[in-house]
């Protein structure tokens, strides 16, 4: 049986995805989160009962004012012998995409797969196998044959928290990284995007969906 382990901060849509998953033999729930945070809590508790890991982290992207889904699944797949992380969101720009992967993701879908596709992934996930939702799939192609300007992981995230409206200093802290980190990265992105400004990147970020509008 997989076990399964819910992250979303919509209590809605987490009683949806576990009645689904209830519903199912081959899966059982075995938690729900309301943010990574949380989510982090739930395996250290179970850790300490001596419980077994979920096999699968059903992970959402933003959640609200608690902690990202990207930084979760960072911090989750650090972990020794850690779950799949399968990013279960709305979002489907190259940043949020790249950021996932980078962080660890074995997997990315979009909330509006059908049931037996979320059903497939989570099973595919146990099983270490790599699932990408087709309009992900696509778009990750399409950004290799149009030549789109290739920005790494981080750069994309930066970008992101660019269009959010966060300075240096701001960027730095939520990134646990130095001011002059940012700015070489800053550099880097300005080169890659042929800028020369902040507004200039985000909004080519914006025109060539490197990002999502805030």
């Amino acid at each position: 049986m997989i076990r399964v382990l819910l992250v979303d901060d919509h209590p809605v849509v987490r009683r949806g995805l576990r009645a689904l998953v209830d519903e199912l033999p081959e899966l059982t729930a075995v938690g729900e989160a309301g943010d990574g945070a949380a989510a982090l809590a739930l395996l250290a508790e179970l850790a300490e009962r001596g419980e077994p890991r979920p096999d699968v982290v059903l992970m959402d992207l933003q959640m609200g004012t608690g902690m990202h889904g990207v930084e979760a699944t960072r911090r989750i797949t650090a972990l020794p012998d850690p779950p799949a992380v399968l990013i279960l969101t709305t979002y489907s720009t190259d940043a949020d995409i790249l950021t996932a992967v980078e962080a660890g993701a074995t997997g990315y879908l979009l909330k509006d797969a059908l049931p037996q596709d979320l059903v497939a992934a989570v099973q595919a996930a146990a099983r270490g196998e790599t699932v990408l939702a087709p309009p992900v799939a696509a778009r990750l192609l399409g950004r290799v044959r149009a030549g789109r300007p290739s920005l790494s992981p981080r750069e994309a995230e930066i970008l992101q928290l660019l269009a959010a409206g966060l300075a240096n200093r701001q960027l730095a802290k939520q990134l646990f990284i130095s001011e002059a980190t940012v700015k070489t990265h800053l550099v880097h992105i300005y080169e890659k995007l042929g800028v020369d400004s902040r507004t200039a990147a985000v909004a080519a970020g914006l025109s060539t969906g490197l990002i999502r509008p805030n």
